[in-house]
């Protein structure tokens, strides 16, 4: 595991020389790991005397990607934030215009309406998450939802003006969670975070709900950071800045 480890650090092929330096290992103990990772395909060996990852690390990867699935991963991450917070928890994906709930944890006499059905959907502008998903759009591609759909209003605070929708936008990107200030349902509040997998592509959002006189807006560092434990669970690597 420390040769693969010090390999995946090396853009060019390495000499046996550097992976014993690094792994600490013997050169006779790391050349013999290495004919028999060689032997089965997980690292090639290339001339003279030198080595990189192989391709059998590629299928393999392409095998576990295949088999991961975003519920599966979030649905821990999502009972942990439920039992620290003790409000419903929501997981849900983008469908065009809209947000479907695909999982959610809550206690069983609820009494919120909007995303406590899995299976359930909502316009983007109108849900924390919905308008993360927009956020991650190119102005161009907000403007067009907004010409669209036309930002039909749910209550009072439901954000109609395209322009007023941008700027909050900007400020969702920058802090990266989104807020629903009751613009869904009159009386329930939540907090959203998005969800990205291995190449980086926002895939879901992970969100808190609790009625108004409950619901706190300290929360948002909770779920932000629970969202990128489940990221990481996917293989997101975040960019450093």
């Amino acid at each position: 595991m420390q040769l693969l480890d010090v390999l995946s650090q090396h853009t060019v092929p390495a000499s046996l020389k550097q992976l014993a330096t690094a792994t600490q290992l013997h050169p006779s103990t790391a050349h013999r790991i290495l004919g028999v990772m060689v032997d089965n395909r997980l690292v090639d060996r290339i001339e003279p005397g030198t080595y990189r990852l192989g391709i059998r690390l590629v299928e393999l990867g392409s095998l576990v990607k295949s088999r991961i699935s975003v519920r599966q991963e979030a649905l821990p991450h999502m009972q942990e934030l439920h039992r620290t917070l003790g409000e419903t928890v929501n997981l849900s994906v983008r469908r065009d215009d809209e947000v479907v709930y695909i999982e959610r944890t809550a206690e069983g006499n609820t009494m919120m309406r909007v995303v406590q059905i899995i299976g359930a959907h909502a316009p983007l502008h109108i849900t924390a998450v919905g308008k993360v998903f927009l956020a991650a759009d190119t102005p161009q591609r907000v403007a067009d939802y907004a010409t669209r759909t036309g930002l039909p209003r749910y209550t009072e605070n439901t954000l109609t003006d395209a322009q007023k929708l941008m700027l909050e936008l900007g400020e969702i990107r920058n802090r990266q969670y989104a807020f629903d200030n009751e613009e869904a349902e009159r009386g329930v509040c939540c907090v959203g975070a998005g969800i990205h997998n291995d190449e980086g592509q926002l895939i879901a959002g992970l969100s808190v709900s609790a009625p108004t006189e409950r619901f706190r807006k300290a929360w948002a560092e909770s779920v932000r950071q629970a969202a990128e434990r489940i990221s990481r669970a996917m293989g997101y690597q975040a960019p450093r800045r």
